[in-house]
């Protein structure tokens, strides 16, 4: 027994002593300074709540000398305070109801975060621990259980709390916390919403900046994480789709008047018209004021969701910046009963509301403090307060100031977005709850298949109803259920549109669905929009304008790929459609139009018969064969007489006949070339031209060898002359009488003339020159079928020579054969001209020599003329140009050679006679040769004359 006792105060010893120790080293570091709605006693279940009222928190010196204390808060928020009178409406109309939790009644509290992370962590740990003192990771004291947390505002807030209520399985349920980054269900397991993600909003901001074209947009995103991966997001998906951002701007989470500044500079300085902004009301807010301040107009700017609807940043100036803006606000709706509870509240109920009262009235409740400033302004102007004054001091609030008379964001209940958004959190957390309590024993989901106490159940136990909730929201009908925490992503479109009093008006102009199908998703009715100065085109807002049909982009080095140069297209090039990258290449028998936006057909160029040129060519050709016959024809005629049988006439007329060929060949070289006409143009001009030299060779060759022979001849008369004169004077000298010398110059003449009749003169028959000529042109005919054979010419589409045509032209089909040809004729007239040049000093009434060798220089001057000329010409212009060396060339030698014949026929026939086919008197000089025309027909003649002067002598 005494065992007992002293067993038993030993550890009544060691218990006060753990207490002692346990009080010495913990304790509490600090008391925070929350305010906010409080209503616990006998109530089932408390649920949480969290709402930004105030702005920010108040500023502290940073002074650590002395003991720091949590900041209070300033910034009075009418809007979100309408979201925290909401929860409370909620609460009530839920504890009324007997279909829904009707046997519990719902408790609250509610904290103010300020708007600000530290302020949100303070709220939570107070809330988690039950008491006013936050205890990490204790429960103190035996109230009611706690349900779920509403909150906690901004999504940098809410990612702040759910990672401390992810810790203890603690559900929460946000409002307007939109963040992408919530979604992750690794990261926050106990985060549900009823606003949607921001992921949907991301989209239908990038939807709507593509539908009106805009590809030049700055982006304005707050610095937290709602405006980071909001912006993130955006510019992803813009970006992909070609778009360029042209400044990216982050407004400061803490006031800085620097930064500001530098954001304005850069928005009037860009040329982009369309700026969306991800970012807070109230951190939006500054950057608005200074931009009225230096009178930034013509911009449009898209808003997201947390400040389109937001009287913050709605101003009575600011319908010129911020009119025809475009942004995405959640669902809205009507909720009966709102507004008069709204206008109820008790200035003294609570201080949040005392503050409340006195931010909207502008004066204080407390009498005490009103009556120290009413002295403070009346000793500031040198005067007493009467009693009256005393009694009802200036600035003291009488509490019953009229709410509905204000015309103020508080009480307006036209644009219930993130307010319904609320409504909906607070019934989600009821149903839940609801849905716990009325669990049926034995087909319960948790272990066993139990149930859980309402009055006494875990957290984690109300996050599988929470995940599970499918429910009816009151007067909407709208049905909410959560996708792995999430709503469906449903926006309305709203442009802000001012009338003439400056009031604002959202107008809904379209609606974007996320669940819907891609194409369907987003509806704007473009009409109903007003952009801002009240145009009704949209704004255009582009680095670089479209780059037309014709025109392709050139990439500036150095800036963004929507700042580019528009470069026409070259020559051959297109582009058909507007902003094209590269310009498409037409193909060989294409080319591009003027405008450079579409292949055409080139123009098929060749000598057509039927053009002025072409007429033109054809009428002289066929004038120049027309005459050439004519001419055959006047020799026929004329066949014998001594001119036309001089020098073989059969050569004369196969002469005739190549210079017909000629002149009709030249036109063969006219029309559309075909194979048979390449073929036919080239071998025929190569064979008359072959056919017309070898026949004036083969008159030349003869006319040279009687030339060549004839001076032979008579260098011998020459010295036979002069052995006879020297025997005359030696006769005269030795005295005979009977020797008379007389007329010695006239017989030498005789004999000069006799001695052309010496056999040696005229080597060659009219066989020998046929023969010449046959061979001659033989060989041109055979080379020419051998080129016909191995590489015929052909007709092909020369597209290189010039762009815009296709020339018709014809194919020599190997170099090497056209120049061994046309090479061949080229000898031919060479050989034809020196021996015709050396014929031209046979002297006579005619002398055909020369008039070859005229016709020979006519020919090689046309054809010499014809080779630069022909370079430099280009399509059909080569072809006459050809045509025009061929004609040239055949009425030269036809003009040369036969004109002089035809005028002693047609005009002169009394010179075409056997005596004017004799030779000349020879000059004084003794220079006179033989004839041409005159060796055949007076060599009788002329030996007659030798004989006597033999006898003479």
């Amino acid at each position: 027994m005494a065992m007992g006792r002293r067993l038993l105060g030993l550890c009544a010893f060691f218990f006060f002593y753990g207490s002692l120790s346990a009080e010495s080293t913990c304790k509490l570091k600090a008391k925070f300074n929350l305010s906010g709605y409080k209503n616990v006693e006998k109530k089932k279940v408390v649920i949480g709540g969290m709402f930004p009222v105030h702005m920010r928190i108040a500023s502290n010196d940073g002074n650590t000398s002395r003991l720091p204390v949590s900041s209070g808060c300033e910034g009075f928020n009418f809007r979100t305070f309408r979201w925290t009178q909401t929860m409370l409406f909620a609460i009530n109309e839920i504890n009324k109801r007997q279909d829904l939790l009707p046997n519990t009644d719902l408790g609250y509290v509610i904290y103010d975060s300020c708007f600000t992370i530290s302020k949100a962590v303070e709220g939570t740990l107070t809330y988690l621990t039950g008491q006013d003192e936050a205890v990490p990771n204790y429960r103190c004291g035996n109230g009611p259980p706690l349900a779920s947390l509403v909150g906690a505002g901004g999504s940098d807030l809410s990612i702040a709390t759910a990672r401390i209520l992810g810790l203890y399985h603690f559900p929460q349920v946000s409002y307007s916390s939109t963040c992408s980054a919530l979604e992750s269900k690794f990261q926050f397991p106990t985060f549900l919403r009823t606003i949607p993600n921001d992921k949907h909003q991301s989209t239908a901001m990038a939807k709507l900046v593509l539908h009106f074209g805009w590809t030049w947009v700055g982006t304005i995103a707050a610095d937290d994480d709602y405006g980071k991966y909001g912006i993130k997001d955006f510019k992803e998906q813009v970006e992909e789709a070609g778009v360029c951002i042209s400044f990216s701007e982050t407004l400061p989470k803490v006031h800085s008047p620097e930064n500001i500044q530098r954001i304005v500079e850069t928005v009037v300085k860009a040329t982009a018209k369309i700026i969306v902004v991800f970012s807070s009301d109230v951190d939006f807010s500054p950057l608005i004021s200074e931009l009225l301040r230096h009178n930034v107009t013509n911009r449009t700017w898209i808003a997201s969701e947390a400040w389109v609807t937001s009287a913050l940043v709605l101003k009575p100036e600011v319908s010129s910046l911020l009119g025809g803006t475009l942004g995405f606000g959640v669902k809205r709706a009507q909720i009966p009963g709102l507004r008069q509870h709204l206008l109820n509240l008790d200035p003294y109920d609570d201080p949040l509301t005392e503050e409340f009262w006195e931010t909207l009235f502008n004066c204080t409740l407390d009498y005490s403090k009103a009556l120290r400033q009413a002295k403070q302004r009346a000793k500031e102007t040198n005067g007493t307060l009467s009693r009256t004054a005393r009694a009802v001091p200036d600035g003291l609030c009488t509490g019953r100031e009229n709410l509905a008379q204000l015309n103020n964001t508080y009480s307006d209940v036209s644009q219930l977005r993130i307010t319904y958004s609320v409504y909906k959190a607070v019934y989600a957390v009821a149903n839940a709850l609801h849905n716990l309590e009325h669990c049926e024993p034995g087909r319960g989901p948790f272990n066993g298949k139990d149930c859980a106490d309402i009055t006494d159940f875990e957290p984690w136990q109300l996050m599988y109803y929470m995940k599970n909730v499918l429910y009816t929201v009151p007067h909407t009908g709208e049905v909410i259920y959560f996708d792995e925490g999430d709503v469906e992503g449903y926006y309305d479109i709203l442009n802000w549109q001012f009338n003439s009093n400056g009031e604002i008006s959202y107008v809904t102009v379209g609606r974007y669905n996320g669940s819907a199908a891609p194409e369907a998703a987003m509806t704007i009715m473009n009409d109903s929009i007003v952009w801002n100065n009240d145009m009704l085109e949209p704004p255009r807002s582009v680095c670089s304008e479209n780059c037309e049909p014709g025109t392709r982009k050139g990439i500036r080095q150095g800036e963004p790929v929507c700042c580019f140069d528009c470069i026409p297209c070259a020559d051959g090039e297109i582009s058909n459609s507007t902003d094209a990258r590269e310009c498409i290449l037409c193909s060989e028998d294409d080319w591009s139009n003027e405008a450079h936006d579409a292949c055409v057909p080139k123009i098929i160029e060749f000598l057509a018969f039927g053009e002025p040129l072409g007429i033109t060519l054809i009428v002289i050709s066929a004038f120049g064969a027309l005459v050439t016959i004519a001419v055959g024809v006047v020799f026929i005629l004329n066949l014998g007489t001594p001119l036309v049988k001089a020098n073989d006439p059969l050569l004369t007329f196969s002469l005739l006949f190549s210079l017909v060929v000629t002149f009709l060949c030249s036109i063969v070289f006219l029309g559309e070339p075909q194979n048979w006409s390449c073929m036919t143009s080239q071998v025929a001009l190569a064979l008359g031209f072959a056919l017309c030299l070898s026949s004036i060779m083969g008159k030349a060759v003869v006319l040279m060898l009687r030339a060549q022979a004839l001076k032979k001849a008579r260098t011998r008369s020459k010295a036979a002359a002069k052995a006879a004169k020297a025997a005359a004077e030696a006769a005269a000298n030795s005295g005979n009488p009977d020797v008379i010398v007389t007329n010695t110059n006239a017989n030498n003449n005789n004999n000069e003339a006799n001695s052309g009749q010496n056999p040696e003169v005229d080597p060659l028959t009219f066989g020998h020159q046929r023969a010449i000529a046959a061979v001659m042109t033989l060989i041109q005919a055979i080379a020419c079928t051998v080129w016909l054979i191995v590489l015929p010419p052909q007709r092909i589409k020369n597209t290189s020579s010039q762009n815009i045509k296709i020339i018709l032209e014809c194919d020599e089909g190997s170099v090497v054969f056209i120049c061994c040809i046309f090479g061949y004729d080229i000898l031919l007239a060479l050989v034809a001209f020196v021996f015709a040049f050396i014929a031209r000093k046979l002297e006579d009434y005619f002398n055909e020599g020369k008039c070859m060798t005229f016709g020979m220089l006519v020919f090689f001057i046309v054809w010499i003329s014809f080779v630069p000329a022909y370079l430099s010409t280009r399509g059909k212009f080569m072809v006459a140009v050809q045509i025009f060396a061929i004609l040239a060339s055949s009425f030269g030698m036809l003009t040369c050679i036969f004109l002089p014949k035809c005028y002693v026929l047609l005009v002169k026939p009394e010179r075409n006679t056997e005596e004017m086919m004799r030779p000349r008197a020879k000059p004084r000089d003794g220079t006179s040769t033989g004839t041409s025309a005159s060796l055949a027909t007076a060599a009788t003649e002329v030996q007659a004359t030798s004989a006597t002067a033999g006898i003479d002598d």
